[in-house]
Protein backbone atom coordinates (compact mmCIF):
# COMPACT_ATOMS: atom_id res chain seq x y z
CA UNK A 1 0.00 0.00 0.00
CA UNK A 2 1.92 3.70 -1.21
CA UNK A 3 1.96 5.98 1.77
CA UNK A 4 -0.09 9.71 1.08
CA UNK A 5 2.06 12.00 2.90
CA UNK A 6 -0.34 15.44 3.84
CA UNK A 7 -0.35 18.36 5.58
CA UNK A 8 -3.95 19.98 7.22
CA UNK A 9 -4.19 23.82 7.25
CA UNK A 10 -6.86 25.55 9.19
CA UNK A 11 -7.03 28.31 11.42
CA UNK A 12 -9.64 26.51 14.25
CA UNK A 13 -6.89 24.57 16.25
CA UNK A 14 -9.96 21.91 17.86
CA UNK A 15 -11.21 21.22 13.66
CA UNK A 16 -7.31 20.73 12.36
CA UNK A 17 -6.67 18.15 15.08
CA UNK A 18 -9.71 16.25 14.62
CA UNK A 19 -9.30 15.88 10.98
CA UNK A 20 -5.43 15.02 11.73
CA UNK A 21 -6.58 12.25 14.21
CA UNK A 22 -9.05 10.74 11.70
CA UNK A 23 -6.17 10.86 8.65
CA UNK A 24 -3.44 9.58 11.21
CA UNK A 25 -5.96 6.01 11.94
CA UNK A 26 -5.23 5.13 8.41
CA UNK A 27 -2.29 2.60 7.66
CA UNK A 28 -1.61 4.55 4.07
CA UNK A 29 -1.89 8.33 5.11
CA UNK A 30 0.46 10.22 7.12
CA UNK A 31 -0.18 13.52 8.24
CA UNK A 32 3.81 15.19 7.45
CA UNK A 33 2.56 18.64 8.61
CA UNK A 34 -0.02 21.49 10.05
CA UNK A 35 -0.30 24.94 9.54
CA UNK A 36 -3.39 27.78 10.72
CA UNK A 37 -2.06 30.51 8.18
CA UNK A 38 -1.95 30.70 4.67
CA UNK A 39 1.49 31.91 3.81
CA UNK A 40 2.94 29.43 6.88
CA UNK A 41 0.82 26.78 4.74
CA UNK A 42 2.20 27.29 1.59
CA UNK A 43 6.13 27.67 2.78
CA UNK A 44 5.46 24.08 4.26
CA UNK A 45 4.10 22.71 1.33
CA UNK A 46 7.01 24.04 -0.91
CA UNK A 47 9.35 22.57 1.90
CA UNK A 48 7.59 19.34 2.68
CA UNK A 49 6.26 18.55 -0.83
CA UNK A 50 3.29 16.50 0.61
CA UNK A 51 1.01 14.38 -2.02
CA UNK A 52 -2.07 16.07 -0.49
CA UNK A 53 -2.92 19.57 1.18
CA UNK A 54 -6.16 19.15 3.13
CA UNK A 55 -6.81 23.47 3.10
CA UNK A 56 -9.49 25.50 4.92
CA UNK A 57 -10.68 27.92 2.27
CA UNK A 58 -10.83 30.64 4.07
CA UNK A 59 -7.44 31.56 5.86
CA UNK A 60 -5.81 34.69 7.43
CA UNK A 61 -3.28 35.35 5.46
CA UNK A 62 -4.04 33.80 2.06
CA UNK A 63 -7.00 32.11 1.45
CA UNK A 64 -7.05 28.45 0.43
CA UNK A 65 -7.76 29.21 -3.31
CA UNK A 66 -4.49 31.53 -3.35
CA UNK A 67 -2.96 28.97 -2.12
CA UNK A 68 -4.49 26.59 -4.75
CA UNK A 69 -3.82 28.87 -7.55
CA UNK A 70 0.28 29.41 -6.44
CA UNK A 71 0.51 25.69 -5.86
CA UNK A 72 -0.86 25.38 -9.80
CA UNK A 73 1.44 28.15 -11.19
CA UNK A 74 4.21 27.24 -9.17
CA UNK A 75 3.84 23.62 -11.05
CA UNK A 76 4.26 22.29 -7.46
CA UNK A 77 3.15 18.09 -7.44
CA UNK A 78 0.92 18.51 -4.04
CA UNK A 79 -2.53 18.62 -5.03
CA UNK A 80 -5.34 20.39 -3.16
CA UNK A 81 -8.70 19.32 -1.30
CA UNK A 82 -10.13 22.63 -0.27
CA UNK A 83 -12.56 22.22 2.92
CA UNK A 84 -15.17 24.80 2.92
CA UNK A 85 -17.77 25.95 6.01
CA UNK A 86 -20.33 26.98 3.07
CA UNK A 87 -20.66 24.60 0.61
CA UNK A 88 -22.24 26.20 -2.74
CA UNK A 89 -22.00 25.14 -6.26
CA UNK A 90 -20.69 28.30 -7.66
CA UNK A 91 -17.84 28.08 -5.11
CA UNK A 92 -17.38 24.59 -6.42
CA UNK A 93 -16.79 25.74 -9.69
CA UNK A 94 -14.94 28.66 -8.51
CA UNK A 95 -12.39 26.02 -6.84
CA UNK A 96 -11.94 23.92 -9.70
CA UNK A 97 -11.48 26.64 -11.96
CA UNK A 98 -8.54 27.50 -9.44
CA UNK A 99 -6.67 24.17 -9.81
CA UNK A 100 -7.97 22.07 -6.68
CA UNK A 101 -8.74 18.78 -6.78
CA UNK A 102 -11.47 18.22 -4.34
CA UNK A 103 -13.96 20.69 -2.85
CA UNK A 104 -15.46 18.98 0.49
CA UNK A 105 -17.86 20.85 3.00
CA UNK A 106 -16.40 20.86 6.23
CA UNK A 107 -19.43 18.35 8.08
CA UNK A 108 -17.76 15.82 5.45
CA UNK A 109 -17.56 12.68 7.39
CA UNK A 110 -14.47 10.65 7.92
CA UNK A 111 -14.90 8.27 5.88
CA UNK A 112 -15.83 10.44 3.08
CA UNK A 113 -12.78 12.77 2.93
CA UNK A 114 -10.57 9.84 3.46
CA UNK A 115 -12.32 8.72 0.38
CA UNK A 116 -11.77 11.83 -1.38
CA UNK A 117 -8.22 11.81 -0.34
CA UNK A 118 -7.54 8.49 -2.11
CA UNK A 119 -9.23 9.16 -5.20
CA UNK A 120 -7.73 12.37 -5.59
CA UNK A 121 -4.13 11.08 -4.96
CA UNK A 122 -5.03 8.61 -8.11
CA UNK A 123 -5.29 11.36 -10.08
CA UNK A 124 -9.20 12.03 -10.10
CA UNK A 125 -11.20 14.93 -8.89
CA UNK A 126 -13.98 15.45 -6.59
CA UNK A 127 -16.42 18.15 -6.85
CA UNK A 128 -19.83 18.72 -6.00
CA UNK A 129 -19.61 15.35 -4.49
CA UNK A 130 -18.87 13.35 -7.64
CA UNK A 131 -15.40 11.86 -8.62
CA UNK A 132 -14.37 12.62 -12.14
CA UNK A 133 -11.68 12.10 -14.32
CA UNK A 134 -9.79 15.22 -16.14
CA UNK A 135 -11.86 15.38 -19.13
CA UNK A 136 -14.94 14.33 -17.15
CA UNK A 137 -14.25 17.69 -15.10
CA UNK A 138 -13.49 20.03 -17.76
CA UNK A 139 -16.91 18.96 -19.25
CA UNK A 140 -18.56 19.07 -15.87
CA UNK A 141 -16.77 23.34 -15.86
CA UNK A 142 -17.93 24.16 -19.21
CA UNK A 143 -21.49 22.98 -18.49
CA UNK A 144 -21.83 24.94 -15.27
CA UNK A 145 -20.10 27.82 -16.77
CA UNK A 146 -22.54 27.54 -19.24
CA UNK A 147 -25.38 27.72 -17.12
CA UNK A 148 -24.69 30.82 -14.84
CA UNK A 149 -24.46 34.24 -16.32
CA UNK A 150 -22.39 35.44 -13.05
CA UNK A 151 -18.98 37.03 -13.70
CA UNK A 152 -16.06 35.28 -11.64
CA UNK A 153 -13.15 36.97 -9.73
CA UNK A 154 -9.75 35.72 -10.37
CA UNK A 155 -8.77 32.17 -9.72
CA UNK A 156 -6.85 33.25 -6.97
CA UNK A 157 -9.11 34.80 -5.06
CA UNK A 158 -12.31 33.19 -3.88
CA UNK A 159 -15.03 33.40 -5.72
CA UNK A 160 -17.52 36.05 -5.33
CA UNK A 161 -19.82 37.79 -7.79
CA UNK A 162 -19.11 41.67 -6.84
CA UNK A 163 -16.76 43.80 -8.95
CA UNK A 164 -13.23 44.63 -7.35
CA UNK A 165 -14.85 48.37 -7.21
CA UNK A 166 -17.76 46.85 -4.81
CA UNK A 167 -15.46 44.83 -3.06
CA UNK A 168 -13.93 47.29 -1.94
CA UNK A 169 -16.68 49.24 -1.19
CA UNK A 170 -17.90 46.06 1.00
CA UNK A 171 -14.76 45.92 2.79
CA UNK A 172 -15.28 49.18 3.85
CA UNK A 173 -18.72 48.66 4.99
CA UNK A 174 -17.25 45.77 6.85
CA UNK A 175 -15.31 48.01 9.03
CA UNK A 176 -18.00 50.20 9.55
CA UNK A 177 -17.56 53.06 7.41
CA UNK A 178 -20.54 55.10 6.42
CA UNK A 179 -21.48 55.86 2.90
CA UNK A 180 -19.36 59.69 2.99
CA UNK A 181 -16.33 58.41 4.78
CA UNK A 182 -16.04 55.33 2.05
CA UNK A 183 -16.37 58.31 -0.68
CA UNK A 184 -13.87 60.21 0.74
CA UNK A 185 -11.51 57.22 0.92
CA UNK A 186 -12.16 56.03 -2.12
CA UNK A 187 -12.39 59.08 -4.04
CA UNK A 188 -15.65 58.73 -5.73
CA UNK A 189 -18.85 60.61 -5.14
CA UNK A 190 -21.58 59.65 -2.49
CA UNK A 191 -24.14 58.31 -5.12
CA UNK A 192 -21.78 56.74 -6.73
CA UNK A 193 -20.85 54.50 -3.18
CA UNK A 194 -24.95 54.48 -2.49
CA UNK A 195 -25.13 53.07 -6.31
CA UNK A 196 -22.64 50.26 -5.31
CA UNK A 197 -23.81 49.48 -1.72
CA UNK A 198 -27.23 49.05 -3.59
CA UNK A 199 -25.93 46.55 -6.13
CA UNK A 200 -24.44 44.72 -3.70
CA UNK A 201 -27.45 44.04 -1.35
CA UNK A 202 -29.12 43.11 -5.00
CA UNK A 203 -26.43 40.80 -5.78
CA UNK A 204 -26.59 39.51 -2.30
CA UNK A 205 -30.42 39.12 -2.39
CA UNK A 206 -30.30 40.80 1.44
CA UNK A 207 -32.31 44.10 2.58
CA UNK A 208 -29.93 46.46 4.38
CA UNK A 209 -25.69 46.81 4.89
CA UNK A 210 -26.00 44.22 7.97
CA UNK A 211 -27.02 41.34 6.35
CA UNK A 212 -24.68 42.03 3.58
CA UNK A 213 -21.82 41.65 5.94
CA UNK A 214 -23.14 38.81 7.87
CA UNK A 215 -23.54 37.01 4.15
CA UNK A 216 -20.08 37.85 3.06
CA UNK A 217 -18.12 36.97 5.97
CA UNK A 218 -20.23 33.52 6.24
CA UNK A 219 -18.57 32.89 2.89
CA UNK A 220 -15.17 34.32 3.99
CA UNK A 221 -15.11 37.05 0.97
CA UNK A 222 -14.21 39.38 3.98
CA UNK A 223 -12.92 39.61 7.69
CA UNK A 224 -13.55 41.24 10.19
CA UNK A 225 -9.79 41.97 10.67
CA UNK A 226 -9.60 43.63 7.26
CA UNK A 227 -8.56 47.34 8.49
CA UNK A 228 -5.81 45.64 10.61
CA UNK A 229 -4.16 43.96 7.49
CA UNK A 230 -4.21 47.31 5.64
CA UNK A 231 -2.51 48.73 8.64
Amino acid sequence: MEEIKLVVIDDHPLFRQGVVDALSLEPDMTVIGQASGGKEALEMIRTLSPDIAVLDVNLPGMNGQQITHRIVQDKLPTRVLLLTGYDDLEQALHAALAGAAAYCAKEIGPKRLIHSIREIFKGKYVVAEQVFTREELDAWIKSQIAKTNRPYSEPGMPFHPLSKREMEVLSCVVRGMSNKEIAILLGISHQTVKNHVTAILRKFSVDDRTQAVVYALKRGWVQLNDNEQDA
